[in-house]
């Protein structure tokens, strides 16, 4: 079997002390093959959170670790955030908050390719990826301000594509969105997946999203893994009561 291009084994991550003191994250393990796309499914306070902090190298664990391309991350090695960096990228839930009203979309979107000094055109590039998400190269001259949100969304996915990751990471990329938007950047993300041949790790409170994008789940409760396994599976034949209760949660259409 291929070495997995992100791998988190038995990751914990407690806050406070004494009687404040909280446990986030208890003996989370995840495995991120190479092309492969997984959720990571539960409510508020399940953890999610903190476990994508901790794969994006933004926190460290007090147990377990995180394994990029087979080789522990460690954050104090900048030769390796700086391939981390280039290969995992993000995608947050608020475009709003997530793009500088005061930049030009061409300096959002090149703003990867700066930082992590990316040799090329990097005026072609940002054409090149808003072309990719479905806007207009010229829109590039423009401000935050200026798009809907799901437009403002689009531009965030361009700038995380700009160094070409391995691994796009989303947290609750639609869940600011209106409903007929939502299915549009679902299906951004799932065109350019294969596309592009990368992992996705999509991470959402919404079971329906989920069941759309990803091949594989992993469900999460109090800071702990509940049940995983391809998605179609778990969906059709859970095993576990908390995830029966999610999936019973999830709206369905009346019969007509």
């Amino acid at each position: 079997m291929s070495t997995p291009l992100l791998a988190a084994t038995d990751l914990t991550r407690t806050f406070g002390s004494g009687a404040r003191r909280t446990t986030a994250l208890d003996g989370v393990s995840l495995t991120v093959p190479a092309g492969r796309s997984i959720g990571i499914v539960g409510e508020s306070g399940a953890g999610k959170t903190t476990l994508l902090r901790l794969l994006l190298g933004l926190d460290l664990p007090d147990s377990g670790a995180v394994h990029f391309r087979g080789e522990e991350l460690r954050t104090r090695d900048r030769d390796l955030m700086r391939r981390f960096r280039r290969e995992v990228q993000v995608v947050f839930q608020d475009p709003r908050s997530s793009l500088d009203p005061r930049m030009r979309v061409r300096d959002i979107v090149a703003e990867p390719l700066r930082s992590l000094r990316l040799p090329g055109n990097h005026r072609e590039r940002v054409a090149e990826l808003l072309t990719a998400v479905g806007l207009e190269p010229d829109m590039a001259e423009r401000y935050p301000a200026q798009f809907s949100g799901g437009q403002r969304q689009r531009i965030a996915i361009a700038r995380a594509l700009a160094p070409r990751p391995s691994v796009l990471v989303a947290d609750e990329p639609v869940s600011a969105l209106d409903v007929t938007v939502r299915q549009q950047i679902l299906a951004l993300l799932d065109r350019l997946r294969t596309e592009m041949g990368m992992s996705l790790v999509m991470v959402s409170h919404d079971m329906a999203v989920v069941g759309q994008l990803c091949e594989d789940v992993l469900i999460m409760r109090g800071g702990r893994h509940v049940e995983s396994g391809p998605t179609r599976s778990v969906f059709r034949e859970p095993q576990q009561p908390y995830t029966r209760q999610l999936l019973a949660a999830v709206p369905r259409l009346p019969d007509a």
